[in-house]
Formats: structure tokens, sequence, C-alpha cells
């Protein structure tokens, strides 16, 4: 007799499998966090000048002062975030989900996050960041001003846990914000807090024995985190936290949703810009754009065609913006093309202003990709002097040290955040402007040049790599990553392929098109990647333009100016059904970036070229 094949219920096994790795994962990143030395060598002084800023209600000891700024100086260190040792449990956990700090310190491109109580600030950073030293700032403010402060001091920023400093009573309506300020979605927190409760529920439901086991592991994970007499935090609320933690985690989850609804109003920010928007709108945007051009700009061919017409899906300023390709070269370029009256109305507020804060997070989760293109040149050769163009505020400049140490970093921009990037120190140099109209000056004066993510923004990108020829000597090397519009989801996805990025991309080009342009300006190709370009944003890109394009932001300045409550309801019934589709489309992603590596092949593509002397040219 066949004996019946035992269910497994994977619901259940998932479940515990998950929180077993949370539990080991936020114990090693527990054990990583320094403790404070409350007795140390009192007979050495302090050796720069240090200000210490603190959240209402947190009051620092003169003890654990002197312990902070020994520690900070003995480590190196000239910002450092304290942990109150009395931390309370469900923020003790929280904090270990999202700080991985490599023995004392941040890394180099990890975002500054903290406490929200109390950071220790040398005077140098101080200085340079701007910012005045004061007590009694909310929990948010101190997390918005950690993460200042970190981009000041990038390799220099860490954490410690303070045993004997008391920490307030959390302000549970303001925990909406203090998400924010780490640059954590409240709503999409407390989703992701309601589906872990509601797996554990289904998994309880599912199988008794594993569904239990679940479930206690649940309940006793605060106390394997934290408790224990070894243990450097000592919430005082860790008992109760573990016996009533389902109970509280709902609690929590539900406060932390009410709080991250918006208010029944724009901002005073957008509220500010309303009259610039206004008063640019009402002359209409035609007058934006140029005259549609009959050729290709790359090859000069009138062989066009239409690929794509999309209006703006990131901010949802007014206009629609055309892709024209080449049926001769491919080349495929917004026409007509925006006036640089148009470029200024549509790039600010989106890596400025309004968007500065978005764009910084971005660009400081890249850290993977700064170093794959730092190390690209290994093979060729060691940089002394490397220009970065369209440097923006130095992220793979600041990043890149840590492939190459020695090497001097400048930038060039645009735009006025490369002033900050050298003020940062993420940058040596600053170079405000165009690249072809500084390139005389700077010629010679650099062995390497890269332009990442540059070219299909420029209105001209033959001019830049005439720039480029003129910048470099003989031998120097010039990196290049482009957006690749041959990618196969490029017309999978149309125009909610996020590549396309209107309205700043103005080019898009091929890479047999670009291989041409650089030998004839007396480049050689050394290396070509393109798998290992791929930037996973495909499918989750596609979301987000499609959520936008749905119900876009109603209190926008660029807006009809008025927000009604179906506008308001239908927006936030996009965004809660679009949740479960970025995390299908994460997913995605993540399969896709590893099939692009494998198979050599993705949405972007990097070159590395080398000058070579001037009888060579041309052939």
């Amino acid at each position: 007799m066949t004996q019946p094949r035992t269910r497994v219920p994977w619901a259940a096994v998932t479940v515990l499998a998950g929180l077993t790795a949370g539990t080991v994962r936020a114990r090693r990143r527990l054990a990583a966090v320094p403790v404070l030395d409350l007795a140390p060598d009192a007979s050495s002084p302090p050796r720069n000048e240090w200000h210490l800023i603190t959240a209402r209600g947190v009051d620092v000891d003169d003890a654990t002062l002197r312990a902070a700024v020994a520690h900070a100086e003995r480590t190196g260190l000239q910002v450092l975030d304290l942990l109150p040792g009395r931390l309370d449990t469900e923020r003790a956990l929280s904090l270990l989900r999202v700080l991985d700090p490599s023995a004392h310190r941040y890394a180099r491109t990890a975002e500054g996050r903290g406490a929200g109580h109390a950071v220790l600030v040398d005077e140098d950073v101080r200085r340079r960041a701007g910012i005045e030293p004061g007590i009694g700032l909310g929990t948010a403010e101190l997390h918005t001003l950690l993460k200042r402060l970190k981009e000041y001091a990038a390799t220099a920023t860490g954490v410690a846990i303070a045993p004997g400093l008391a920490a307030p009573t959390p302000e549970l309506a303001l925990r909406a914000a203090e998400l924010r300020a780490q640059g954590l979605p409240p709503g999409l927190v407390a989703t992701a807090q309601l589906a872990g409760l509601t797996l554990l529920l289904r998994a309880a439901f599912a199988d008794r024995r594993w569904g239990a086991a679940a479930a206690a592991l649940y309940c006793l994970q605060p106390v394997l985190v934290l408790g224990g007499p070894r243990s450097p935090l000592r919430p005082a609320d860790l008992p109760r936290a573990a016996a009533a933690r389902p109970l509280r985690s709902l609690g929590a989850a539900l406060r932390t949703a009410v709080s991250a609804r918006p208010s029944p109003g724009p901002s005073p920010e957008l509220e500010e810009l309303r009259p610039y928007y206004t008063a640019e709108l009402k002359a209409g945007t035609d007058r934006f754009f140029e005259d549609r051009r009959p050729d290709c700009p790359w090859c000069g061919s009138d062989s066009l065609s239409v690929r794509t017409r999309v209006p703006d899906l990131f901010q949802g300023k007014p206009g629609r913006f055309t892709l024209e390709q080449c049926g001769d070269c491919g080349h495929i370029f917004q026409n007509p093309r925006l006036s640089l009256d148009g470029l200024d109305f549509y790039y600010r507020d989106f890596y400025d202003g309004l968007g500065d804060g978005g764009a910084d997070v971005v660009f400081g989760r890249m850290g993977r990709s700064y170093r794959d293109r730092a190390e690209m040149l290994k093979p060729f050769g060691t940089p002394a002097a490397w220009l970065d163009v369209g440097t923006g505020h130095g992220h793979f400049c600041d990043s890149a040290r840590d492939v190459w140490p020695d090497t001097r970093f400048d930038g060039l921009d645009m735009a006025a955040a490369v002033r900050e990037a050298e003020a940062r120190g993420w940058v040596t140099a600053a170079h405000h402007g165009q690249f072809p109209d500084l390139a005389a000056g700077l010629a010679h004066r650099y062995d390497t040049v890269s332009m990442y993510h540059y070219l299909e923004h420029t209105r001209d990108p033959l001019a830049e790599l005439d720039a480029a020829a003129a910048v470099l000597p003989t031998g120097g090397h010039l990196l290049i990553e482009l957006p690749d519009p041959e990618s196969r989801l490029a017309r999978l996805l149309g125009p909610a392929w996020l590549p396309w990025f209107q309205p700043q991309h103005q080019h898009l080009i091929p890479v047999a098109n670009l291989r041409r342009a650089l030998a004839e300006r007396g480049f050689t190709v050394l290396a070509e990647e393109h798998g290992a370009a791929h930037q996973s944003c495909d499918f989750f890109g596609a979301v987000l333009l499609t959520a936008n394009r749905l119900a876009p932001n109603p209190y926008a300045p660029w807006g009809p100016g008025h927000a009604t409550p179906a506008r308001r309801a239908f927006r936030a019934a996009v965004q809660t059904a679009s949740l479960p589709c970025y995390a299908a489309a994460a997913a995605l992603d993540g399969v896709r970036s590893a099939v692009a590596r494998a198979t050599d092949g993705g949405n972007a593509y990097r070159l590395l070229a080398r000058r070579t002397p001037a009888d060579t040219e041309g052939r």
C-alpha cells in the first residue's frame, strides 16, 4: 500500500527561514557596531574642535561626550552618530535592518542613517556643510542632518553605541516623517509590515507545527537579537515587546500608514514654485521646441521615421516629445529637439530643487556600477589625472577613489551641483560650464576623460567627442557609457522603456555609430562591455512611468492648480495597486540583470578607447 506523500507547508517554512535569516543578520550587524569606552584616557586632549548636535529631550553627559570624541579621533572619524544604549526595541530592530556598518564606519556610498538622537561632528565638516551647531532638533531633522554630514565625510562617518545615553519616549505620530528623512517611503514600510504579518498569520493557519514555530520565532526575535548579558543595547521595553510583538507591530504599521497619508493640500515648497511655472506655461510649450530637423544629425540621411512619441512621464510637465530614427545609421534623436529655454524648463526641479533628494538617493545607490566603471581601465594603464564630464554631484569620482586612490579626480558639469561636489571633497576641482567651451583651457591636463550617461543628454554629441579629442594627449583614455537603443526591451516596453528618458535624452546612439565616430577622431577602441553596463531598472521603471502616466501628482506646481478629491483618491489608489507590481518588477529586473551579465547584452554599453598618435589617426 502506497504511503501518502507528506505535504510540505512551504508558506510556513518560507516565513521561518526568512525570520531566521533576519535574526542572524541583525545579530551580526549589532556585533559590528562599536561601543564607546566610558573611561577613555583623559591625558590625551582632543586634536580637533568638535560639536555635538542633539535631538529634543536628549541629554549627553560629559563622560559620554569625552568617550565619543576619543573614539572618533582614535578611529579617524569626522562624524559620529550615537546610538542610545536604551533605544526602544522596535526602533533598534528597524535600525539594524538598514544599518550595515563595515567595522565602525559607513561605506563610501552608503547613506548616512542613525538613531536620530545625537551626532558628533568636527569643525571642518561642519563648516564645509554649512551646518550651525545646536540642540533641540526633531528626530527627523537630525536624520536629515546626518545624511548631509555624511556627504561631506564620505569615508569618515561612523556609528557607535553610547551605553549611558538615554533615549526619550518616541513620538509615534512623527514616525512617518522620520522614515522619510531616512529615505524610506513610510507607505511602503507600513505595507511591508502588514504583508509580513499577513504571511505569518497564513503560515500559522497552513500548518500548526511549522506555523507555531514561525510565530514563536517572531515573538522571540527581539530577545534573540537584543537580549543577553553581553548585548550593548538594552531596551527597557524588551520583555513587553517580545510578549506582545504581533499586536505592537500591527499597531505600529497602522500608525505609520495613517501618519503617511499626504496632507490635503500642496506643500509650501510646491506652492512657492507655482507662480514661476504658471508664468512660463502661460505662453505655451511650443516655444520650447526648435524647428523639426529633416535629416539625421549623425549621418545626414533624410530617411527618418518616428520611433516613439511620449509625454514627460517622470514629472508630468506639459509637452509631448518625439524620438525619430534614421533608416540608414539607426541613430535615434529627439525631433524637434528642445531649445535652450526648453532644456532649462524641463530640467528645473529634476536633479535639483524638488528633485534633488530623489536624484541623490538614486545616484548614491550605484556604488557597484561606479567601481565597475573605474575598474574597466585596470588592464590598460594607471590614470594620474581623471576628468569626469557630466559629473553632477561627483558620485562616480568619490567612489572611483576606492579603485584608484592615488588618482586626481576632477569634475565638469553645466549644473551648479559640481561646485557642491568640490565643497564635499568628492572632486578635487570643479569646472562649471559646457565641455566644448572649456576644452581649450583643459588640453593635456588630463590623461583620462569619462562620459558616463552624458552624451545622450547633449545637444551635439559629436562636438563633445571633438572636445575629448582636444583635451586628451596621445595615449590618453576615453571612457563612455550610454543607454543601448538596440536593447530588445526597448521595443517590448515601448514608451515605458525607462532609458528613453524624455525629455532629457536628446540622442540615443547605437554602439557601431559611436565606434566609427571615435575612429574618425583618432581613438582606438580597447574594450567594450554590454552586460556589465546593464542597469537593473527596465521593469521597475516601466511600472513607475505607467503609474505616473495614469495618475500624475495632483499638487505639481506645473499642473492645473487644484487637486480635486477624486484626483487625489485616484492617485492614492494607483499607488497602492502598484505596490505588488513594483515587487514583481524588481524580481524580474533581478533575473534580467543575471541574464544580461551572462549573455553580455543589456540596456546599456561601455566603451574604452585610447587616443592614437597623430600619424595613425583616421586609419
